[in-house]
């Protein structure tokens, strides 16, 4: 894995959300440190926050991109300093395999002094600018849970250009044993190390990976092609700056326009016993997380209207053309 993505070090584990959290507890995140994360993600993203007892400041999304909006977060970090205490963290997130910003973003934090540790749970294979997501910052991480593009049933992994950043999260995982003839432990340390049977069952997709890629950005484009000129739907859009990976094919559905809406889509596929499902609901939106900060977007809270409207259509790389064709004829009947 470190050879496909180009970094020095890489350390595989029983999940993202260990990766995630030992990059936390690397990045020395201790109880009332502020962490800032994106609102528009998976709940694991701002949990490994908590463990912690840290602080979670969460980020509306860009409308362009559905990743982290700039401007929401200088605004988040002015406050914060305001207040007298400046971020320690931001947690990235690679949304749906598309990369966020990272030259801005990059620019901003290193302006402050914050660690920028990359969630690219969802985005292996993807691109910024020529190079792999999971490569940005401090920190990438990976997730290879079952509906992800590698798949060891569960499983993650930590990379990073700094060696000895992940050869400390490799002794955490092992409940920081000490290299004595003995169990001596003088620190805290986790059970999330991978077996070694699970290691084999990713190494073995590694080898088609960008298959599995191409497979994923072709139902992707099957999709835009056949829904994409139906007034009121808007799919995730690609950002220029990157390639993704697109992991899940996401759009948004404007009832006044398109006279049908999100909900009605997920009934009829349902009906035919094809599973869809809304977009992350936002951290902000969460009851666990209502009582902490958020910067919504000047323009609203894009988070909670991707939420209200988005949907992700079934994307699995063992979909058929014949059951896609499928999925996309029920769409077209209810716009009908």
């Amino acid at each position: 894995m470190a050879k496909y993505l180009d970094v020095k070090a890489a350390v595989a584990l029983s999940s993202g959300t260990a990766a995630l959290h030992l990059a936390l507890r690397n990045s020395d995140v201790k109880s009332g440190d502020i962490v800032l994360c994106p609102s528009l993600t998976f709940s694991s993203s701002a949990n490994v926050i908590l463990y912690e007892k840290a602080i979670p400041v969460f980020i509306d999304a860009d409308p362009k991109t559905w990743n982290i909006n700039c401007v929401s977060l200088e605004r988040a970090i002015i406050a914060c300093k305001k207040r007298g205490k400046l971020p320690k963290v931001l947690i990235t997130v690679d949304i749906y395999g598309q990369s966020e910003d990272y030259d801005n973003i990059l620019e901003i934090c290193n302006k402050y002094n914050i660690v920028v540790i990359e969630d690219a749970a969802e985005a292996l294979g993807s691109e910024y600018k020529g190079a792999k997501c999971g490569t940005f910052g401090k920190a990438g991480i990976f997730s290879f849970n079952g509906n992800k593009i590698v798949t060891t049933s569960g499983g993650g992994m930590l990379v990073s250009n700094d060696e000895k950043f992940v050869e400390q999260a490799r002794f955490l995982s092992s409940q920081a044993r000490e290299p004595e003839i003995h169990y001596e432990h003088k620190e805290l340390g986790y059970n999330y190390r991978m077996s070694n049977l699970l290691a084999a069952v990713g190494r073995g997709q590694l080898a088609v990976l960008d298959e599995k890629v191409k497979s994923k950005q072709e139902i992707f484009s099957r999709y835009k092609l056949a829904l994409g000129d139906i007034e009121g739907l808007e799919f995730m859009p690609m950002a220029s700056y990157g390639i993704s990976n697109c992991w899940l094919t996401t759009l948004v559905i404007n009832e006044d326009i398109a006279g049908f809406n999100r909900d009605s889509v997920i009934v009829a596929l349902e009906k035919e016993n094809i599973e869809s499902r809304p977009i992350w609901k936002p951290m902000h939106l969460q009851p666990l997380y209502k009582e902490f900060d958020y910067y919504a977007s000047e323009n609203g809270d894009i988070s909670q209207m991707l939420f209200n409207n988005g949907i992700c259509l079934p994307s699995g790389t063992n979909l058929s053309i014949d059951d896609q064709e499928k999925i996309i004829d029920i769409i077209l009947s209810i716009n009908h």
